[in-house]
């Protein structure tokens, strides 16, 4: 039975994966209700099939901090543990961090994901 499970894990994050990867850029926006960021569908859909609009909340708070908000290109990303904790980290392109959350539990389905922040506008990777 365990190995019925693991192949449908894999195959769900193969599924997501494939979905997400059909985004390539689009000029319709969602504001984040903070104001702080816009995102573009492929981060709404993101948000969506993998319940973690907490994700988009989580890269908006972080604007507040001046020397976040002060890199105009932003690498987000989400590593997911085996125990279910995550690490949420920034960069400034150059491998720079910026920014780092400690996450104590997360359902993320996927095992990491990348999402750029670029003057103001957060997008998969395959947006930008």
């Amino acid at each position: 039975m365990p190995d019925t499970q693991i192949t449908t894990t894999e195959q769900r994050k193969t599924a997501i994966e494939h979905a997400l990867a059909q985004h390539s850029g689009s000029l319709e926006r969602f504001r984040h209700w903070t104001r702080r960021i816009i995102y573009t569908p492929g981060v709404e859909d993101m948000a969506k099939i993998c319940n973690a609009y907490w994700l988009i909340d989580l890269v908006a708070s972080h604007q507040i901090t001046p020397s976040v908000r002060a890199e105009e290109f932003q690498v987000w990303t989400l590593t997911v543990a085996a125990d279910h904790t995550a690490v949420a980290s920034a960069d400034d392109g150059n491998g720079r961090e910026v920014a780092r959350q400690d996450i104590e539990f997360t359902d993320f389905p996927l095992d990491q994901i990348k999402l750029y922040l670029a003057e103001g506008t957060l997008l998969l990777p395959g947006e930008y």
